[in-house]
């Protein structure tokens, strides 16, 4: 319970950061290239969100040999009940 719970949190956190991320460097750059910054964050953000869904859960919450990586749970397979 508190694992998922500390991951909505950083996730949260994470979602902010990509926001601050977009806005500093907005500004940073000339306004006609603003979208383009935009558009980079956000495929940014799309392409960690996928790859965390195909391989950081299993990773750090998968059952492991050793207590280091998880070795089940990729794509978020989970049993059916």
């Amino acid at each position: 319970m508190i694992d998922q719970l500390w991951l909505l949190i950083c996730s949260g956190l994470v979602l902010l950061m990509q926001g601050g991320f977009m806005c500093l460097e907005s500004g940073l750059t000339r306004s006609k290239n603003s979208i383009n910054v935009a558009v980079k964050n956000f495929a940014d953000f799309a392409v960690s969100v996928m790859l965390f869904w195909a391989f950081g859960y299993a990773l750090m919450f998968g059952i492991s040999q050793t207590g280091w990586f998880g070795t089940n749970d990729f794509f978020f397979n989970s049993p059916s009940q």
